[in-house]
């Protein structure tokens, strides 16, 4: 495999595998590739592998000499991620490699997300597999898939045949902070039925571009705006002047992203150019305002068209009341931890094609808030005569009082670094809970190196943490 871009970059043999991962596709629902090479790798190494009907992937180590008679510790992260790229990227997700670089302190791809979330996790347990001089217990290393769609891989997963009950969960993004406790979640979906029928007259684009976006857990606090539920203000401050029919609306691409664009159009039922135009101008003049967006640009052009197969002007009025009654952004802040979110939602995507779907990230580390929240969403659906479905459910990862590993790791950072770690909760999901559940008394900590606006294309893996975080991840198996 040639390895030429990430060539000369330490820890060498965790950046080698990286590399092999960037080229082959893995987004969330399209595992089946990089599932298989996880095999090959066990086949090559002579490990012992469990590949279930999920494409879910158990590795097993044996311990080296020295530690036969420890405890099995478990390594885990997942193996898909969050495919999001520019518009002008021509780079195929589903089939392609990343167009992967670095400047010599980030590694990232161009164009588009890098998988950093979690493929650094993955390259992590690969190297340590493959280095017999590494002293380690007995390892059992989980690669979970569909972790960025709901958790579905650690939802089905079977852990029975597992030993261990002390797991280092590898999917955290800042160096130096030990996650001890998440919030749960679900995927929750709102579909209306749209007929369509021909509608005359002239047409119009309405565009919001130019967001920020984000990840809909860790960054659902910070002030940035959501392009749906920007458009769904933007088409009511339009339908006031005119009626509008729709014919095509797309917004966001996953639904744990805050969506950065939405696009519309429509056939107008009147002729009122200036007002729209006033109307775009405004509404970017208060996101811009308002929100951290200075880069925000809502327009309104004419499409070169008369008519189109439309919605009808009441039908598209309940999308618009859809887009503007869901809620969307934090719901409630912890009142025992400072600053942490404690429930949101994230409106990750719009879209209309044989119907309309709009697809929400819930979470929330209280269950009945995040059940509340749900019932809240089911009852929308039913006001505007939409269906409702939800997916992926997830409970919360509890913080445990007493923890050996987390004892451990404190002092080793505390050793290697002379300075604390940070404990902390956070508001995003970790397979930590499912994986509690399945594994009695599991005592977990999850960790990571330092990355950079995740499930974006302007995401950014720190080099020179990869390497520390390496390091602190050996000395840590070395103690255990």
């Amino acid at each position: 495999m040639n390895t030429k871009k990430f060539a000369g970059l330490a820890p060498e043999s965790v950046f080698n595998y990286f590399e092999q991962l960037c080229a082959i596709p893995h987004g969330s629902g399209n595992t089946k590739a990089i599932s298989d090479f996880l095999v090959t790798f066990a086949k090559e190494q002579n490990l012992r592998y469990i590949q279930d009907a999920a494409n879910n992937v158990i590795l097993f180590g044996d311990a080296t000499p020295g530690y036969e008679d420890h405890a099995p510790v478990i390594l885990q992260g997942h193996m898909d991620m969050v495919c999001v790229k520019d518009e002008d990227c021509a780079v195929n997700m589903d089939t392609d490699g990343l167009d992967i670089g670095h400047d010599g302190q980030y590694v990232f791809a161009k164009g588009t997300s890098l998988g950093g979330d979690n493929g650094i996790a993955v390259a992590y347990a690969l190297a340590i597999l493959a280095d017999r001089s590494i002293p380690h217990p007995p390892l059992e290393v989980i690669i979970t898939v569909d972790e960025e769609i709901g958790m579905l891989g650690a939802d089905v997963i079977d852990l029975s045949m597992l030993k261990g009950r002390t797991l280092l969960n590898l999917d955290s993004e800042e160096e130096g902070i030990f996650t001890v406790a998440c919030a749960g979640g679900a995927t929750a979906t709102i579909t209306l039925p749209t007929p369509r029928h021909p509608v005359y007259g002239p047409c119009i684009k309405l565009s919001v571009e130019g967001l920020q976006g984000g990840h809909s857990g860790v960054e659902i606090y910070k002030n940035l705006a959501n392009a749906n539920k920007v458009m769904g203000e933007l088409l009511s401050r339009v339908r006031e002047v005119m009626p509008l029919c729709l014919t095509a609306l797309s917004g966001g691409e996953k639904d744990n992203a805050i969506a950065r664009s939405c696009h519309v159009t429509a056939v107008m039922l009147g002729m009122n150019p200036e007002r729209i135009n006033d109307i775009t101008e405004q509404l970017q003049k208060e996101i811009r305002e308002k929100y951290d967006e200075p880069d925000a640009v809502i327009t309104g052009e004419n499409v070169d068209a008369l008519g189109g197969n439309a919605l009808s002007a009441d039908l598209t009025d309940k999308v618009i009341a859809l887009l503007c009654g869901a809620p969307n952004g934090v719901q409630k802040m912890s009142s025992d931890i400072d600053g942490l979110v404690q429930t949101s939602l994230n409106l990750g995507i719009a879209d209309l094609a044989e119907e309309l779907q709009l697809s929400f990230c819930v979470r929330s580390s209280v269950n009945a808030e995040k059940l509340e929240l749900l019932e809240r969403l089911q009852k929308l659906a039913a006001m505007h005569d939409a269906n409702y479905s939800q997916m992926g459910d997830y409970p919360a990862w509890e913080y445990k009082a007493e923890s050996r590993l987390r004892d451990t790791m404190v002092q080793v950072y505390r050793e290697m670094y002379d300075k604390q770690a940070q404990i902390v909760a956070i508001h995003a999901g970790l397979e930590c809970g499912l994986l509690s559940e399945k594994l009695p008394g599991l005592d977990c900590v999850s960790i990571g190196p330092e990355m950079h606006d995740i499930h974006t294309s302007r995401e950014r893996l720190g080099i020179a943490s990869v390497r520390r975080t390496w390091e602190f991840i050996l000395e840590t198996l070395k103690r255990l």
